[in-house]
């Protein structure tokens, strides 16, 4: 769909649609709907992150706590969204050997003890290993540093889906 059709849909349908380009969030698109017409989808991404940033620090935390632990329950019971599912077995999170799934539940628990909200990177632009390692650097950051640096991966998961939902901006014709 381009962003014509975008600016075209009724509230119910663009919350639908839109629902989880910011993992179980769907208060987010219900937020930005009013923000149409978007000139562009650079600028519905603008909108959506303007909406996150001016949240509280609380609120940036109930986004990230909305997602799942990386190879996690969520994950070996099926429960995780179709998005998180596919992004995750892209990243090799579903074919984790033994001792990795170890290593990376005993992370998600580290990571989720410290800070109260879960490990959050973008797992297509990673692999198991730099996820690994990412997470086991992570531990020792600072909370207000570790909040906002999930805060931008959430931004980066966003843009991706995103842009599996809605036609690239057509090039302007001089």
């Amino acid at each position: 769909m381009d962003i014509s059709a975008v600016n075209a849909l009724p509230y119910e349908d663009f919350v639908n649609i839109f629902e989880n380009v910011v993992e179980r969030c769907p208060l987010i698109p219900a937020a930005v709907w009013t923000r149409r017409p978007f000139v562009s989808l650079g600028d519905m991404e603008a909108a959506i992150n303007e909406f996150i940033d001016v949240l509280p620090d609380s609120g940036k935390e109930g986004i990230l706590r909305c997602h799942p632990d990386l190879a996690g329950r969520d994950l070996r019971s099926g429960a995780l969204t179709r998005e998180s599912r596919e992004e995750q077995a892209s990243a090799g999170m579903a074919a984790l050997s033994a001792g990795e799934a170890a290593r990376m539940a005993r992370l998600n628990h580290d990571y989720k003890e410290r800070f109260g909200f879960p490990f959050v990177i973008c797992a297509r632009m990673n692999d198991k290993a730099n996820i690994l390692q990412q997470l086991s650097q992570r531990c020792l950051s600072a909370r207000p540093a570790e909040r906002a640096r999930g805060i931008e991966e959430v931004k980066k998961i966003c843009r991706l889906r995103l842009q599996a939902l809605v036609l690239p901006d057509a090039p302007n014709k001089l």
